[in-house]
């Protein structure tokens, strides 16, 4: 019987270990399916978002939403910190049992207990340890209690890191291409010929991003929780929003000039589609269509001044109807077909809204005003934003 005790008690110590050296040691994915980590982000979420989904789409869902990545993180070094007290609690009655110091029976609580002060290091001295192995099982425990402490406080400097180096980068988009991010409004400021480079340097910054975003969600997956501070920006809409440029440029430039949109392009799907495959959710064509024919012709108008589309000639649209599609139009369409059913699924899984292509009036911009300003009625912000509008 103590040799099933303690067995059992190694087994939950050496999972428990195993568990958080590949969370939060281990720099890569981890494909291994039976995970506990896996298993208590897989239902934590579905119960989490389960009760999001009968809020009503406001401030408060989505400060909601917002707590889930940040308390998981918590709960679940809480859940370790539990397991491996219980672990140890199993090895030392089977090595012998505590000892109380006012001589009363001990039972296997009094051996929980042992192994909670002892784990947390904080030697009361009222139970100790009865026998020699005890002891040094004892000194294992103590010593692993501060390993695992300071495992915590080195990790979590390093997830916030990403986290901000992640916001930093969609906070700078929201002067590029408002928020939500819409590629009709990063193509209406960057599409013209004389802003080409411009816009290559942008693509060029973004492909690094993507990059970052791919590396750092594989290895702390825990960061697809982390929101974004304002309600319509997210991880997930700038890189749809990326991808949505990028589409365009390789269907309205020629090879030598999208050389840059391609490699974003290709480094942004590939964070995509290896975080879906991460998050086990199954690529879905959006419903409705993001890019429908009337929408497709407003992105059409909307960047004729740009040289990247052209309007459709009139004839073609009544000759053939509002459903034909010019080559190009054919092409722009299988692009998305690579991206879009994983950002979609993403999307469904974390609760987040992807970006229209062009914003449905005028583009909004969480620079111009402050609550203050939106109280008083205030221009200057506005006419900032004309004015940048004019010179670009």
């Amino acid at each position: 019987m103590r040799a099933l005790e303690a067995a059992l008690g190694v087994a939950v110590i050496l999972i428990v270990l195993w568990e958080a050296f590949e969370t939060l040691i281990l720099p890569r994915r981890v494909t291994r399916k039976v995970r506990l980590t896996r298993y208590f982000y897989l239902s934590a979420w579905w119960v989490w978002s389960a009760i999001a989904r009968r809020m009503r789409a406001s401030k408060f869902r989505e400060m909601y939403l917002s707590v889930f990545g940040p308390l998981s993180l918590l709960v679940l070094f809480i859940l370790w910190a539990n397991f491996l007290v219980l672990g140890f609690a199993l090895v030392h009655g089977a090595a012998g049992g505590a000892v109380d110091s006012t001589g009363a029976p001990t039972t296997f609580l009094t051996d929980l207990y042992l192994s909670g002060t002892t784990f947390f290091t904080l030697g009361l001295g009222d139970v100790t340890p009865r026998t020699v192995v005890d002891r040094i099982i004892t000194v294992v425990e103590c010593g692993m209690g501060f390993g695992f402490l300071a495992l915590i406080i080195g990790y979590l400097p390093i997830l916030y890191q990403s986290f901000s180096r992640r916001e930093i980068t969609i906070s700078l988009l929201d002067a590029r291409a408002g928020s939500p991010p819409a590629a009709g409004e990063i193509l209406r400021r960057y599409g013209r010929e004389e802003r080409r480079a411009a816009l290559h340097e942008l693509l060029r910054e973004w492909e690094r991003w993507s990059a970052q975003v791919l590396e750092s969600h594989l290895s702390y997956p825990v960061l697809v929780y982390f929101r974004s501070q304002h309600d319509n920006q997210s991880w997930l809409g700038a890189l749809t929003a990326i991808l949505d440029t990028c589409a365009v440029c390789i269907v309205g430039l020629d090879k030598q000039k999208n050389l840059q949109a391609r490699l974003t392009f290709a480094m942004a799907r590939h964070a995509v589609t290896d975080i879906a495959q991460t998050l086990n959710a199954q690529p879905r064509a959006p419903e409705p269509e993001r890019l429908p024919p009337a929408e497709l012709e407003r992105l059409h108008l909307a960047l004729s001044v740009t040289s990247l589309c052209q309007p459709r000639p009139a004839s073609d649209s009544a000759a053939s109807g509002a459903g034909s599609e010019l080559p190009a139009d054919e092409r722009l369409r299988e692009l998305r077909q690579t991206y879009e059913p994983y950002v979609n699924a993403l999307a469904l899984r974390l609760l987040l809204r992807l970006p229209p292509w062009l914003p449905a009036g005028e583009a909004h911009y969480n620079w111009r005003t402050t609550a203050w300003e939106r109280s008083l009625g205030s221009r200057a912000a506005t006419a900032a934003v004309e004015e940048e509008d004019d010179h670009l």
